[in-house]
Protein backbone atom coordinates (compact mmCIF):
# COMPACT_ATOMS: atom_id res chain seq x y z
CA UNK A 1 0.00 0.00 0.00
CA UNK A 2 1.45 3.20 -1.18
CA UNK A 3 2.73 5.43 1.76
CA UNK A 4 -0.19 7.89 3.51
CA UNK A 5 -3.00 5.57 1.84
CA UNK A 6 -3.83 3.85 5.03
CA UNK A 7 -4.46 7.11 6.87
CA UNK A 8 -8.03 8.15 8.18
CA UNK A 9 -9.25 10.57 5.92
CA UNK A 10 -10.72 12.61 9.06
CA UNK A 11 -8.65 13.80 11.64
CA UNK A 12 -8.94 12.30 15.40
CA UNK A 13 -11.45 14.31 17.85
CA UNK A 14 -8.72 15.12 20.70
CA UNK A 15 -9.72 13.56 23.96
CA UNK A 16 -10.30 16.77 25.75
CA UNK A 17 -13.60 17.45 23.09
CA UNK A 18 -14.96 13.88 23.78
CA UNK A 19 -14.70 14.80 27.30
CA UNK A 20 -16.78 17.47 27.20
CA UNK A 21 -19.29 15.84 24.59
CA UNK A 22 -19.29 12.25 26.32
CA UNK A 23 -21.92 13.81 29.26
CA UNK A 24 -24.06 14.80 26.45
CA UNK A 25 -23.89 11.53 24.85
CA UNK A 26 -24.22 9.18 28.04
CA UNK A 27 -27.91 11.34 28.57
CA UNK A 28 -28.89 10.90 25.55
CA UNK A 29 -28.19 7.22 25.67
CA UNK A 30 -29.64 6.70 29.40
CA UNK A 31 -32.98 8.58 27.59
CA UNK A 32 -32.44 6.47 24.73
CA UNK A 33 -32.97 3.25 26.45
CA UNK A 34 -35.37 4.78 28.96
CA UNK A 35 -37.83 5.03 26.22
CA UNK A 36 -36.95 1.98 24.86
CA UNK A 37 -38.27 0.53 27.40
CA UNK A 38 -35.09 -1.63 29.01
CA UNK A 39 -35.58 1.17 32.18
CA UNK A 40 -38.68 0.00 34.65
CA UNK A 41 -41.46 2.77 34.22
CA UNK A 42 -42.61 1.97 30.69
CA UNK A 43 -41.51 3.37 27.11
CA UNK A 44 -43.07 6.86 28.96
CA UNK A 45 -39.35 6.88 31.33
CA UNK A 46 -37.72 8.37 28.55
CA UNK A 47 -39.77 11.73 28.43
CA UNK A 48 -39.91 11.46 32.52
CA UNK A 49 -36.26 11.48 33.29
CA UNK A 50 -36.14 14.20 30.48
CA UNK A 51 -37.83 16.27 32.36
CA UNK A 52 -36.97 15.80 35.30
CA UNK A 53 -32.75 16.15 34.25
CA UNK A 54 -34.03 19.72 32.51
CA UNK A 55 -35.67 20.80 35.99
CA UNK A 56 -32.51 19.29 37.94
CA UNK A 57 -29.72 21.45 35.33
CA UNK A 58 -31.72 24.24 33.89
CA UNK A 59 -29.95 27.68 34.62
CA UNK A 60 -33.30 29.58 35.76
CA UNK A 61 -32.37 33.49 35.26
CA UNK A 62 -35.32 34.92 37.24
CA UNK A 63 -34.29 32.38 40.37
CA UNK A 64 -30.95 34.24 40.56
CA UNK A 65 -32.44 37.35 40.12
CA UNK A 66 -34.61 36.81 43.12
CA UNK A 67 -31.63 35.40 44.97
CA UNK A 68 -29.79 38.17 44.56
CA UNK A 69 -32.35 40.75 45.68
CA UNK A 70 -33.12 38.04 48.96
CA UNK A 71 -29.11 38.56 49.39
CA UNK A 72 -29.44 34.97 49.48
CA UNK A 73 -26.92 32.21 48.09
CA UNK A 74 -27.99 28.71 47.67
CA UNK A 75 -24.98 26.28 46.91
CA UNK A 76 -27.22 23.24 45.81
CA UNK A 77 -27.93 25.57 43.08
CA UNK A 78 -25.31 27.46 42.34
CA UNK A 79 -24.34 24.25 39.96
CA UNK A 80 -26.77 25.04 37.05
CA UNK A 81 -24.72 27.39 35.33
CA UNK A 82 -22.14 24.63 34.66
CA UNK A 83 -24.78 21.62 34.27
CA UNK A 84 -27.30 23.55 32.13
CA UNK A 85 -25.17 22.94 28.95
CA UNK A 86 -25.05 19.26 28.98
CA UNK A 87 -29.01 18.23 28.64
CA UNK A 88 -30.97 18.87 26.50
CA UNK A 89 -34.88 19.25 25.62
CA UNK A 90 -34.81 16.71 22.64
CA UNK A 91 -32.58 14.13 21.16
CA UNK A 92 -32.39 16.79 17.89
CA UNK A 93 -31.56 19.00 20.07
CA UNK A 94 -28.92 17.22 21.66
CA UNK A 95 -27.74 15.89 18.60
CA UNK A 96 -26.85 19.39 17.13
CA UNK A 97 -25.10 20.78 20.02
CA UNK A 98 -22.87 17.15 19.99
CA UNK A 99 -22.13 17.79 16.38
CA UNK A 100 -21.08 21.27 16.60
CA UNK A 101 -19.08 20.74 19.81
CA UNK A 102 -17.14 17.79 17.73
CA UNK A 103 -16.79 19.82 15.08
CA UNK A 104 -15.16 23.16 16.36
CA UNK A 105 -13.96 21.54 19.14
CA UNK A 106 -11.70 19.23 16.70
CA UNK A 107 -11.08 22.95 15.00
CA UNK A 108 -10.01 24.75 17.86
CA UNK A 109 -7.95 22.07 19.47
CA UNK A 110 -5.15 22.21 17.70
CA UNK A 111 -4.52 26.11 18.81
CA UNK A 112 -5.75 25.64 22.35
CA UNK A 113 -4.22 23.31 24.99
CA UNK A 114 -6.64 21.02 26.47
CA UNK A 115 -7.20 22.71 29.72
CA UNK A 116 -7.73 25.99 27.74
CA UNK A 117 -10.59 24.03 25.70
CA UNK A 118 -12.55 23.12 28.72
CA UNK A 119 -11.90 26.69 29.94
CA UNK A 120 -13.49 28.26 26.64
CA UNK A 121 -16.37 26.09 26.91
CA UNK A 122 -17.38 26.69 30.44
CA UNK A 123 -15.96 30.18 30.46
CA UNK A 124 -18.21 30.80 27.56
CA UNK A 125 -21.44 28.75 28.92
CA UNK A 126 -20.61 31.13 32.13
CA UNK A 127 -20.41 34.38 30.62
CA UNK A 128 -23.50 34.15 28.24
CA UNK A 129 -25.57 32.85 31.34
CA UNK A 130 -24.59 36.24 33.16
CA UNK A 131 -24.99 38.39 30.40
CA UNK A 132 -28.60 36.72 29.85
CA UNK A 133 -29.16 37.09 33.53
CA UNK A 134 -28.33 40.73 33.13
CA UNK A 135 -30.46 41.63 30.29
CA UNK A 136 -33.41 39.76 32.56
CA UNK A 137 -32.76 41.87 35.23
CA UNK A 138 -32.99 45.03 33.22
CA UNK A 139 -36.20 43.81 31.42
CA UNK A 140 -38.53 42.70 34.29
CA UNK A 141 -41.88 42.73 32.46
CA UNK A 142 -40.62 40.04 29.44
CA UNK A 143 -40.11 36.64 30.45
CA UNK A 144 -36.83 35.12 29.44
CA UNK A 145 -36.96 30.90 29.49
CA UNK A 146 -34.89 28.66 31.47
CA UNK A 147 -31.35 28.24 29.53
CA UNK A 148 -31.08 24.40 28.57
CA UNK A 149 -28.22 22.66 26.13
CA UNK A 150 -25.10 23.88 25.12
CA UNK A 151 -25.46 26.34 22.43
CA UNK A 152 -23.91 29.33 24.35
CA UNK A 153 -20.94 27.07 25.04
CA UNK A 154 -20.88 26.14 21.32
CA UNK A 155 -21.41 29.63 20.33
CA UNK A 156 -18.17 30.30 22.42
CA UNK A 157 -16.44 27.38 19.92
CA UNK A 158 -17.52 29.78 17.33
CA UNK A 159 -15.98 32.98 18.87
CA UNK A 160 -12.61 30.77 19.35
CA UNK A 161 -12.89 29.83 16.10
CA UNK A 162 -13.45 33.29 14.30
CA UNK A 163 -10.61 34.66 16.63
CA UNK A 164 -8.16 31.93 14.73
CA UNK A 165 -9.42 33.34 11.17
CA UNK A 166 -9.35 36.49 12.55
CA UNK A 167 -5.90 36.51 13.53
CA UNK A 168 -4.68 34.60 10.48
CA UNK A 169 -6.20 37.27 8.37
CA UNK A 170 -4.56 39.48 9.32
CA UNK A 171 -1.59 38.16 9.22
CA UNK A 172 -2.51 37.70 5.16
CA UNK A 173 -3.13 41.40 5.22
CA UNK A 174 -6.90 39.91 4.24
CA UNK A 175 -10.48 41.25 4.92
CA UNK A 176 -10.54 40.56 8.27
CA UNK A 177 -14.41 40.80 8.30
CA UNK A 178 -14.65 37.68 6.41
CA UNK A 179 -13.56 35.78 9.33
CA UNK A 180 -16.71 36.57 10.88
CA UNK A 181 -19.08 34.82 7.92
CA UNK A 182 -19.90 31.94 10.38
CA UNK A 183 -21.50 34.03 13.12
CA UNK A 184 -23.25 35.94 9.97
CA UNK A 185 -24.69 32.80 8.63
CA UNK A 186 -25.69 31.06 12.29
CA UNK A 187 -27.74 34.30 13.03
CA UNK A 188 -29.40 34.35 10.07
CA UNK A 189 -30.57 30.88 10.18
CA UNK A 190 -31.95 31.44 13.33
CA UNK A 191 -33.51 34.75 12.67
CA UNK A 192 -35.20 32.58 9.48
CA UNK A 193 -35.93 29.79 12.06
CA UNK A 194 -37.68 32.78 14.82
CA UNK A 195 -39.88 34.23 11.62
CA UNK A 196 -41.10 30.58 10.31
CA UNK A 197 -42.02 29.11 13.82
CA UNK A 198 -42.53 32.36 15.43
CA UNK A 199 -40.50 31.27 18.48
CA UNK A 200 -40.61 33.94 21.20
CA UNK A 201 -37.54 32.89 22.70
CA UNK A 202 -34.69 35.41 24.00
CA UNK A 203 -32.17 32.48 24.45
CA UNK A 204 -30.05 34.05 21.89
CA UNK A 205 -29.27 36.73 23.78
CA UNK A 206 -27.08 34.59 25.75
CA UNK A 207 -26.16 32.09 22.85
CA UNK A 208 -24.69 35.62 21.37
CA UNK A 209 -22.87 36.51 24.68
CA UNK A 210 -21.14 32.78 24.49
CA UNK A 211 -19.84 33.60 21.13
CA UNK A 212 -18.38 37.40 22.51
CA UNK A 213 -16.86 35.37 25.60
CA UNK A 214 -15.11 32.71 23.56
CA UNK A 215 -13.44 35.55 21.38
CA UNK A 216 -12.30 37.66 23.91
CA UNK A 217 -11.27 34.75 26.10
CA UNK A 218 -9.25 33.55 22.89
CA UNK A 219 -7.07 36.18 23.23
CA UNK A 220 -5.96 34.78 26.65
CA UNK A 221 -6.11 31.49 26.39
CA UNK A 222 -4.50 30.66 22.89
CA UNK A 223 -0.73 30.35 23.34
CA UNK A 224 0.57 34.25 22.23
CA UNK A 225 -2.51 35.53 21.53
CA UNK A 226 -2.17 39.05 22.77
CA UNK A 227 1.59 39.19 21.55
CA UNK A 228 -0.35 38.18 18.38
CA UNK A 229 -2.36 40.60 17.80
CA UNK A 230 0.26 43.40 19.17
CA UNK A 231 2.56 42.16 16.42
CA UNK A 232 -0.14 43.12 13.67
CA UNK A 233 -1.27 46.33 15.58
CA UNK A 234 2.14 47.52 15.49
CA UNK A 235 2.62 46.66 11.59
CA UNK A 236 -0.24 48.61 10.82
Amino acid sequence: MRPGYDESPLNPVPAVVWLIALPMIASEAVFGLAQMGFVSGGQGAGLAMRQIAVERTAYIPELVLRLWQMRTVLFDQGWRILTYPFVHLSLTHALFVIVFTLALGNLIASQFRPWAVVALFFGSAIGGALVYTLAAGLLPQVRFQALIGGYPAVYGFVGAFTFLLWTRLGQENANRLRAFTLIGMLLAFQLVFAILFQDGSLTWIAEISGFCCGFLLSFVLVPGGIGRVMRQIRQR
